[in-house]
């Protein structure tokens, strides 16, 4: 493999659209035989729409089939859609579980050497080799992101420095002294380890990295070039979930106009979130994934709640893989504030293109009596905060401004002290919502 090519599979990574249909075919119609002899929960399903086995034939009858919710997941809870053997399976990985059960997603030795691959695409997408030094800061143990970048890693051939997150410091100490060029974590954590950096008086020039592989958060154009501006990298934007892997579902390529599906192991379509009708190529709704590949834990049609766009439209990098459009929100941590959609992304991009305000924030909603309550907590940067008061009231009413002609409601504006805002080294906490909505 020629690295400067950036490949890690060019037969499937470049393959002919006509081929992978038929890989497709192939696979998904193995699939739904073995989800039905081996998942009762599913098989169930499938009986109560009338359907067999026999009555997919190829990926034009995927619309036929039963959506799987997360919901369906806690049901099953822990072994209800395991599809193998208890013996066969060498691993779990979980959710967090910040609300009900935990989602749990076993696997064989097959499944992960399969999901290893699909982050070691995502690796040398971002110009990985295995002359490089890849320091992954996603979290270790039951999450996934740490787990499935350290396997991608190794498969690559790069020297893997296993940090997990926290202890900010000693991640800065070694990524100076073992040379580190590929760091692997959550968008938030970047930035927070780029603000870290020159905190400690160093800056871009000090460190060798040159790529940088985020996801498990939502983040923006405008977070990637603050992040890009504070490490001096180029930021890679990788996704996936625990449910169907973890990351290495799609990644980046150098082009940077949306995320490659590694269609060999995953279908996607998209649909209305209200109808569940798939919706043509181009539409935004809701993203849905097959897994075809998977042994332990294969979901049929599993709804992600991510709102995204799918497109062919050809690659520069040379890729066929279909790609889709970093996620828009999800159809379920959607914000309904005095009845309009808030989505925190709207709320960031907002924030981000003011010179004067950190990329840290909190969205507070509450309620009073039946009246919402809509506040934004904004940090400050250390030159605005030692401003004069008018200065400082003037970037209050700019932000909030420029959020109600985005959003069509108003925001109250609480600019507060730089580093005030508790940094995150997992998932950021963005949002506070304090109204009882059950």
């Amino acid at each position: 493999m020629a690295s400067e090519k950036r490949y890690w599979n060019k037969e499937i990574e470049c393959m002919p659209r006509e081929e992978m249909i038929k890989l497709q075919n192939e696979r998904l119609v193995a699939q739904v035989k073995h989800v039905y002899d081996n998942v009762p929960y599913y098989r169930e399903l499938m009986k109560k729409r009338g359907l067999t086995p026999d009555d997919i034939r190829s990926i034009d009858d995927l619309h036929k089939l039963p959506f799987l919710t997360k919901a369906d997941l806690r049901d099953a809870y822990p072994y209800g859609l395991l599809a193998k053997p208890l013996e066969d399976c060498v691993r779990i990985q979980s959710t967090s579980g910040t609300t009900g059960k935990r989602v749990v997603a076993f696997y064989t030795q097959h499944d992960l050497d399969l999901w290893e691959d699909c982050c070691a695409r995502a690796i040398v997408a971002a110009g990985g080799s295995n002359k490089d030094v890849c320091q992954v800061c996603y979290g270790y143990g039951l999450f996934t992101g740490g787990p499935g970048l350290n396997g991608g890693s190794h498969k690559v051939g790069c020297l893997t420095l296993p940090m997990s997150s926290g202890n900010t410091e000693r991640q800065i100490q070694f990524m100076m002294d073992l040379g580190s060029t590929i760091l692997c974590c959550t968008p938030s954590y970047a930035a927070y380890i780029g603000e870290t950096l020159h905190d400690m008086g160093y800056s871009p020039d000090d460190i060798k990295l040159k790529a940088g592989i985020f996801g498990a958060e939502p983040w923006t154009e405008e977070m990637r070039h603050e992040i890009e501006r504070l490490l001096g990298i180029k930021a890679y934007d990788i996704y996936g979930l625990t449910e169907t892997s973890g990351p290495g579902v799609s990644f980046e390529c150098e082009e940077q106009t949306g995320m490659h599906i590694n269609e060999d192991h995953f279908i996607a379509e998209i649909i209305d979130p209200d109808t569940g009708e798939v919706l043509p190529e181009g539409s935004k709704g809701e993203l849905v994934f097959t897994s075809i590949t998977k042994e332990a834990f294969p979901l049929l049609r599993y709804r992600t709640r991510d709102i995204c766009v799918l497109t062919r439209e050809k690659c520069s990098c040379g890729r066929t893989l279909v790609k889709m459009s970093k996620p828009m929100g999800r159809t379920d941590d959607m914000l309904i504030i005095k009845g309009v959609n808030v989505f925190p992304s709207q709320i960031e991009s907002v924030l981000l293109k003011m010179s004067n305000a950190t990329p840290n924030y909190q969205i507070v909603v509450d309620r009073v009596g039946t009246t919402d309550t809509f506040e934004i907590l904004v940090e400050i940067s250390d030159d605005m905060f030692s401003d004069t008061v008018k200065t400082v009231e003037e970037l209050s009413k700019k932000i909030s401004s420029d959020i109600q002609s985005i959003l069509g409601i108003r925001a109250k504006i609480k600019l507060v002290e730089p580093k005030s805002i508790p940094r995150s080294e997992g998932k950021a906490v963005r949002v506070i919502d304090k109204r009882k909505l059950v």
